[in-house]
């Protein structure tokens, strides 16, 4: 079902109402959450009377208390397994989103009569200390599905009595390539058992992998409206690719921002640019996936207190990221993904909080922004700011070099090839488009090590 309740309705809803108990309101209440929002409203009683939950929300939705607080809530009147036995599982694709989850969860469950014992499993970091902290069982198991597969394989923990099953951004963990590993884990899970499948986007993919996981269940939909968007002003600002960092140094000192997320391409990118924000004067760290889980905790933990004031980060921090008031984030490099934007841009304006969200466009990533914008319904002026106006121009200039050989970093493709063929036929130049020499750079893979 869509969430198109009545907004008057909505106002009158309460977290009482809702069926929670008096710990979980006495828990929200101490986290100043003041009305559920409608995807909480729609979900937590589907939750709450047992039912598979097939949910999407835009980011910043509160979506984790929507899945967390209603779990917190059967697992406080639920026997915990004993052994290498979890009642609850919540699997996520990065160790960022599995450590935001657990420490939700456990604001949560701070005033339950009873403890929950709430673990988190994820790689990195070593594996011994998350064996040891499993004996016993637990209540709950937040995980990465590669670390949860160690664990199984070391005979640590054992899925045979999971009462629940979590996956939050199910199309994310789809999209780094656990497909192989969520089939393995599906197989180990009891058949009886509730199933809560959150995600994004519904590709074929996540569409296949729902019907296999759910049974009968509640599909709800909390789409994107004027009413219950994040207030993000969204701006587009013009400049050569070499001068984006200065430009980004500029807008730092001048913009009055008190931190800012910065997202680019590669691993190598995060270094240089945090780097030459430092000498600079400016307070930057990088955060990708090649750093030990330790120093990804510490750059996240450095930004949200304020230790630093720029964090340059891949793609990494796309998802599921909480950094409370963050007043802006910069796509230094346009996302590779235009699905990605919506996910980066939401890392600000969150909780009822205002932001501003700013992709730098060159003359090389004038089409792809526009490929985001019609996927997006979007259409944003383009700004230039003083001293930093673009001088490179996207023109058409031969594929061929004046010696005759190729341009170095650029392949023909099969059609440039048709068309000189054919123009040697009749002994004419063929005009194509190529990049300018001194805008060709090595090609750098992407971070994938989430």
């Amino acid at each position: 079902m869509a969430l198109r309740g009545n907004r008057g309705t909505l106002a009158r809803m309460s977290f009482l109402s809702l069926g929670l108990s008096e710990p979980l309101q006495r828990a929200v209440a101490a986290w100043h959450y003041e009305k559920p929002t409608p995807i909480q409203v729609a979900v937590i009683p589907a939750i709450l009377r047992g039912a598979d939950v097939w949910a999407s929300a835009q980011t910043g939705s509160g979506k984790t208390a929507a899945f967390a607080l209603p779990l917190v809530q059967k697992l406080a009147t639920a026997r915990r397994p004993h052994g290498r036995y979890v009642s609850a599982l919540i699997l996520v694709p990065t160790r960022e989103l599995a450590t935001q989850v657990v420490e939700a969860v456990r604001r949560y469950a701070r005033y339950l009569p009873q403890p929950l014992k709430t673990l988190v499993a994820v790689g990195g970091l070593s594996i011994n200390p998350q064996m040891m902290a499993l004996g016993g069982g637990a209540d709950l198991l937040v995980a990465t599905p590669g670390r949860l597969l160690d664990l199984i394989d070391h005979n640590a923990l054992s899925l045979e009595e999971v009462s629940v099953l979590v996956l939050d951004e199910a199309d994310r963990l789809l999209d780094l390539g656990f497909k192989a590993e969520l089939d393995r884990i599906v197989v180990l899970l009891p058949a009886r058992r509730q199933s809560l499948l959150f995600s994004a986007t519904f590709p074929l993919e996540v569409q296949t992998l729902a019907a296999a996981l759910l049974r009968d269940p509640l599909r709800i939909e909390a789409p994107d409206t004027a009413e219950n968007a994040p207030e993000i002003l969204q701006r587009v600002i013009e400049v050569d690719g070499p001068r984006r960092t200065q430009l980004l140094r500029q807008l730092v000192e001048t913009s009055g921002w008190t931190g800012v997320l910065v997202f680019v391409a590669t691993k190598y990118t995060t270094e240089h640019v945090a780097e030459k924000l430092g000498r600079a004067g400016i307070a930057a760290a990088a955060l990708h996936g090649e750093l030990s889980q330790g120093a990804r905790t510490q750059a996240l933990a450095d930004l949200k207190a304020g230790r630093v004031k720029v964090l340059i980060a891949t793609d990494l921090a796309a998802r599921g990221i909480d950094i409370p008031k963050l007043p802006a984030v910069v796509n230094y490099d346009l996302p590779r993904s235009a699905v990605d934007y919506t996910h980066r841009i939401g890392r600000t304006g969150r909780a009822g909080e205002a932001g501003v969200a700013i992709s730098f466009v060159s003359a090389t990533t004038h089409a792809h922004f526009q490929l985001i914008e019609k996927l997006h319904g979007l259409a944003l002026d383009r700004e230039q700011v003083a001293g930093f106006e673009p001088r490179e121009t996207d023109v058409a200039t031969p594929l061929v070099a004046p010696d005759g050989g190729g341009i170095k970093g650029r392949r023909k493709s099969k059609k440039d090839k048709i068309r000189e063929v054919a123009a040697r036929a009749v002994g004419e130049s063929v005009p194509v488009r190529v990049v300018p020499p001194r805008s060709v750079r090595p090609m750098q893979r992407p971070d994938r090590n989430f």
